[in-house]
């Protein structure tokens, strides 16, 4: 009896259900990338790269082995645009979305999966909520692909134009970070749109309005300029977000591309510094920036965007709370705090356990990755930091690495994506509850 009650919680648990979804998901994009159907030159393709397409593509990173324009054929784009939607909007939201649609209810189980993708405190309001996610989702992308088409329909003709502006449109918005510009130059991304202010500005607000979390659009949409009256989630995140598009935006237009135009310096200095959070994308060769530049994209890459938002990574509010859990030993009030809030010992703790976990899986990947295949160092990191972040960039050798190294990457990837406290509560069976027993506390010197 006791066997088959943990057996239901065990399905029943919303951590395991969002990592079996994205895993299903990912299981059937691969079969469907396999197909001769789904490359330009009717081959099969290899099992290994179409899962590590089909996990690039779901957990909308955008790190790929083959040219996405030259290598797939239309049906092949269309499964990794659809795996892209699904990824950025969640798996779980879809399929509550779908069950609204059929007039389905939506059980007490279903609700709190969402709210939990959604970054939301308590399930209640939350179906309403998942409506106008999703209406807005299709607002935002629709109104990209209208902007983007200005540019690319009388550039490549109706048919081709309309669709590189639908796919770079929902690519940009769900931070995916895949295109389809490489028929003339392989591996391109938007390299030939550095100059261009419709392409970059487009492409730039959607990875951002993306990345800041749909509880964060409530508050704008609600509240406007009125910031007091946010939550303390969604000052964090547009301050946090604010900032590390300003400083990096600086730091590359003094350090990198001196020898263009300034304002073509600027657009390539700001689109670089919002893409590794976590789109993907690039208007520059990143080989090209200084080992400096290279390391501050690598930081941005694993603070990624905003919890319940189509961004990967640590998130920024982890940041943010570690960085005052770090000052508050310097201030006059009794503990950690932000926009006079007290930061919750168990936020605290989550903060730390998430840095601690993601820095042991960039620094054991990279390593693991450097040793087998003899890429440089700083290479590897940039590249694992680039799959666990779910962004993208790449410094050229991912078509370049072994079958184990492309597994090592899909695994961090799909880490990044479904969040590492998701692995966490879903191997505790969603226990995430502090317990009275404590242990004695034991004197240790720190410094």
């Amino acid at each position: 009896m006791k066997q088959q009650i943990a057996l239901k919680k065990h399905r029943l648990n919303p951590f395991v259900m969002m990592i079996g979804s994205f895993a299903g998901i990912i299981g059937l994009g691969s079969v469907l990338l396999i197909l001769p159907i789904s490359s330009a030159g009717g081959n099969w393709t290899s099992p290994v790269n179409a899962l590590f397409t089909a996990t690039s593509a779901t957990c909308v990173t955008g790190l790929i082995v083959f040219d996405t324009a030259s290598y797939w054929s239309f049906f092949g784009q269309l499964v990794i645009l659809t795996l892209i939607q699904i990824g950025g909007m969640g798996v779980i939201t879809l399929a509550v979305t779908l069950m609204i649609i059929r007039g389905k209810k939506i059980g007490l189980n279903s609700r709190n999966t969402v709210s939990i993708a959604f970054g939301a405190e308590h399930p209640g309001g939350i179906i309403a909520m998942t409506k106008k996610v999703v209406l807005a989702i299709l607002v935002f992308e629709l109104a990209g692909a209208a902007f983007l088409s200005t540019v690319f329909i009388p550039e490549m003709g109706l048919t081709s134009g309309l669709w590189a502006s639908v796919f770079h449109s929902i690519s940009a918005f769900c931070n995916a970070g895949f295109d389809v510009m490489g028929k003339s130059a392989p591996f391109s991304s938007l390299t030939a749109y550095a100059a261009s202010p419709v392409v970059n500005l487009v492409i730039c607000s959607l990875i951002i309005i993306g990345g800041i979390g749909f509880f964060t659009w409530s508050d704008v949409r609600q509240y406007g300029f009125r910031l007091r009256r946010y939550r303390l989630q969604s000052k964090i995140i547009l301050t946090m977000t604010a900032l590390l598009i300003v400083i990096p935006t600086c730091v590359f237009y003094v350090a990198d591309f001196g020898d263009m135009p300034p304002g073509t310096r600027f657009l390539a200095s700001l689109f670089q510094a919002v893409t590794p959070r976590t789109a993907g994308f690039n208007t520059v060769d990143l080989n090209a920036m200084t080992p400096v530049s290279r390391g501050i994209i690598t930081v941005l890459m694993m603070i990624g965007g905003a919890p319940g938002s189509t961004a990967g990574g640590m998130k920024v509010t982890t940041i943010c709370v570690f960085i005052v859990t770090a000052i508050s030993p310097f201030q006059k009030y009794g503990g950690p705090h932000c926009f006079k809030r007290r930061i919750t010992e168990t936020a605290i703790k989550q903060a730390v356990t998430l840095l601690v976990l993601y820095t042991f899986i960039l620094m054991a990947g990279s390593m693991t990755i450097c040793a087998i295949d003899g890429f440089p160092i700083t290479s590897c990191v940039f590249e694992t930091a680039s799959a666990i972040g779910t962004v993208g960039l790449t410094l050229g050798i991912t078509p370049q690495l072994s079958t184990v190294s492309k597994l090592i990457l899909s695994g961090c990837m799909f880490v990044g994506r479904v969040g590492g406290l998701t692995l966490i509560y879903a191997a505790l069976l969603g226990d995430t509850h502090d317990h009275n027993a404590k242990y004695p506390i034991g004197y240790i010197a720190v410094g």
